[in-house]
């Protein structure tokens, strides 16, 4: 600290601006928890409070976005001053840097000045917080696994509209609907297979308009899919999860999912792709909540699912004891102080 007690409270600059209706809810649930800890104060982000505040640690999520999280090119060439003020300050005042490292490799788009930001961020860097074991973030740092929280506290809060019929031939995809998500192949293999008997349905705004028009071409051509190509707010996702028999996630590639976590928190079993992540995942939740497909997701892979869940759905809820947010906001803190006192 810097007046040299250790026993007061750790002050945390998060990387979140504010919470509001749209914030990811992982986001929210951490910030909750952690402010209502005794050891960790939680101030939000701005770049005034980031370059002229005081803070003990900044904890960031996805860092890019410090950057490229603006609507303009001349609001982008701001937010990349600010952003290259706000590392000189960290610098200049030695305030080290807790990086929760959700993805494996840096987003496409990116200019060579958000590369060298990032990489001033990342020298700044003191301390690693990984959501599983098999990540293995690219900087020798100390690391703490803090397995992603549920979110069952969060939907307990919402008033469900009326008691929800689950639809058996129903498979749910929700979340943004971007081209690594492969909601393309999903399409694919119900169009190409006008035998199967199911019903698809997407929830989510499209990354790009090509995109839209992909889902919306197959929703005009094939009965069995249907669309809301809309920001869903929490009533409208749970209804929409509670109708489906089964969640599919048809990425080509997966590592960390609040998708996943959010289904299985609100009692749906999910179709993802086979990792290592996912078979632990799959052990830890317990038998028939999360079914595993190989490769790129095809029409048998859908099927089988589907009657997997229809002929033995699960005894029991799944186990997600594991991850509890007063635990995870506990571990959070630790690393929050370790940064400070390595």
């Amino acid at each position: 600290m810097r007046d040299g007690r250790r026993d007061r409270p750790v002050r945390v600059l998060e990387s979140v601006r504010e919470l509001r209706a749209t914030t990811n809810p992982y986001i929210v649930q951490l910030v909750e928890t952690l402010d209502r800890r005794d050891d960790t104060e939680v101030v939000l982000f701005s770049f005034a409070r980031a370059i002229a505040g005081r803070y003990d640690v900044f904890h960031v999520h996805w860092p890019e976005l410090l950057m490229t999280s603006a609507g303009t090119p001349l609001r982008r060439l701001a937010r990349r001053l600010l952003t290259t003020a706000f590392l000189a300050r960290l610098r200049l005042t030695r305030t080290p840097v807790v990086r929760t490292w959700h993805n494996l490799a840096r987003p496409d788009g990116l200019t060579r000045w958000d590369h060298r930001l990032l990489d001033a961020l990342e020298r700044r860097t003191r301390h690693v917080i990984r959501l599983t074991d098999q990540t293995a973030p690219p900087l020798d740092v100390p690391t703490s696994t803090i397995v992603h929280a549920h979110y069952r506290d969060w939907f307990d809060r919402i008033e469900p509209t009326a008691e929800a019929t689950r639809n058996p031939r129903r498979a749910l995809y929700f979340g943004l609907i971007k081209p690594y998500k492969g909601v393309e192949q999903l399409l694919a293999a119900v169009t190409e297979h006008p035998e199967a008997d199911l019903d698809v349905r997407l929830v989510g705004s499209p990354s790009d308009p090509t995109l839209a028009d992909q889902v919306r071409v197959a929703v005009a051509a094939d009965p069995r899919i249907s669309a809301d190509l809309s920001y869903a707010d929490d009533t409208t996702l749970a209804a929409e999860i509670a109708a489906a028999a089964l969640v599919v996630l048809p990425y080509k590639a997966m590592h960390n999912s609040g998708a996943l976590l959010l289904a299985l928190s609100l009692d749906t079993p999910v179709l993802a792709p086979d990792n290592e992540v996912n078979r632990r995942l799959a052990e830890e939740v317990g038998e028939g909540w999360l079914h595993l497909f190989d490769g790129t997701l095809t029409i048998d892979d859908l099927e089988r699912a589907l009657k997997s869940v229809a002929a033995g759905p699960p005894a029991a809820r799944p186990d997600l004891s594991a991850r509890e947010w007063p635990e995870s906001a506990a571990l959070h803190a630790a690393a929050f102080r370790a940064s400070l006192y390595p």
